[in-house]
């Protein structure tokens, strides 16, 4: 099997790039500022066809494969980590479970207006005791007159509170397994059910830009047809749902690498000190090589794991892949952030340069969908260690 891109991905990266040196680059310091969530924008990204590239075409999309979704994501996450995510949660986890567990019913209802950017679609599964033990959820869902009456709080939900969002896909226990572990489901629940509530955004240390807000659903009644899927299936769904999320995640870091690869470059070449560039210094020319070393070997792992996926190769090869590209190419974001910002010098821990508000931006990628350690739990296991 070969990784190396297209043409056609190649020429897809081109005009993704120039959207987002255009519509994006000259907008992200002012909206990491002002903490806003620029909602024409997405909606130029809906209209460029971003959020549909891998729905099939019955519902608006390209049906494209998962490859060029993590090209897109590299490039505007090579400019604004902030947008990156925003089109990686709406995608990966927003329209994806309704795509790949929803009923014919819910995609005429809610795809087309995801896949075309004119809503935005959320994933209710963290809550504040229940984040890599996804099991330990305590939001709950009971069925009453055909209806399910969802109570209970989620935290850290990506897309959840702007303008645009439409619904969330929320993981819930709607009751008891004979093993006597919990049972659960996932319900969609409409933003504009009463006793769904978005509560203010958080004060992020980083993807100022992104939407995201801890949620209350206080009584929230949807029929029983909001479903998602089989009952009792909702902790698997959301399971699989991440190990692509974790490739898409791991695409968004290359797009942190390379950026921060470009910015040292650039920087090193026409800093001067003692009348020579600071490149012709073998300490500042080895840290951007070893730049250039993470921004190879992340991209051959990410898309590595997103050609496996497009392959529809065995699970359990893809799940390791995906960990691993996750976790190598997320801690590398994190360092490759670090040095860029010691490349800058004092001019790197001003907001005025790019490289602070990377930095900044970083070290989420360690965290969401899987933790550094739970990919390394993954990969053990995938090894066939017992681990724990």
């Amino acid at each position: 099997m070969s990784f190396q891109l297209s043409r056609e991905h190649e020429e897809f990266r081109g005009s993704v790039r120039e959207f987002a040196q255009d519509r994006i680059a000259p907008h992200a310091a002012e909206w990491d500022k002002k903490h806003h969530f620029p909602v024409e924008t997405v909606r130029e990204m809906g209209e460029l066809g971003l959020f549909g590239l891998t729905a099939p075409e019955e519902y608006g999309g390209a049906g494209g494969d998962f490859t060029s979704l993590c090209v897109a994501i590299e490039e505007l996450g090579r400019v604004d980590q902030s947008m990156g995510i925003t089109l990686e949660a709406a995608v990966g986890l927003g329209i994806n479970p309704l795509q790949t567990f929803g009923s014919e019913e819910h995609k005429q209802r809610w795809l087309p207006d995801l896949v075309a950017g004119r809503a935005l679609a959320g994933f209710g599964l963290t809550e504040a005791g229940a984040g890599s033990d996804a099991s330990g959820l305590r939001t709950r869902a009971e069925l009453h007159d055909g209806h399910w009456v969802v109570n209970g709080s989620k935290q850290f939900i990506t897309n959840s509170g702007n303008d645009l969002t439409t619904v969330v896909s929320v993981a819930a226990r709607t009751g008891q397994r004979s093993d006597g572990r919990p049972e659960i489901s996932t319900i969609v629940v409409p933003a504009d059910t009463p006793g769904f509530v978005a509560e203010p955004a958080y004060d992020k240390l980083g993807w100022h830009a992104s939407d995201t807000h801890p949620l209350t659903l206080t009584d929230a009644r949807v029929p029983a047809d909001h479903l998602l899927g089989e009952r009792g299936r909702g902790l698997a769904q959301f399971l699989a749902t991440l190990d692509d999320g974790r490739v898409a995640i791991a695409a968004l870091a290359v797009g942190c690498i390379q950026a921060c690869l470009e910015l040292s470059t650039r920087y090193a070449g026409e800093r001067t000190t003692f009348s020579v560039p600071i490149g012709r210094k073998q300490g500042v020319a080895f840290q951007v090589a070893d730049l250039a070393v993470m921004a190879e070997a992340a991209r051959t792992l990410t898309y590595k794991a997103a050609a496996l996926k497009d392959a529809a190769a065995r699970h359990d090869d893809f799940k390791q892949a995906a960990a691993i590209a996750k976790l190598y190419a997320t801690e590398s974001a994190v360092t490759a952030t670090r040095v860029a910002t010691q490349v800058f010098g004092g001019y790197g821990f001003m907001e005025e340069y790019p490289v602070a508000r990377f930095y900044r931006d970083a070290k989420v990628l360690e965290i969401g969908e899987g933790t550094s350690e739970i990919q390394r739990m993954v990969i053990a296991r995938g090894l066939g260690l017992p681990v724990e």
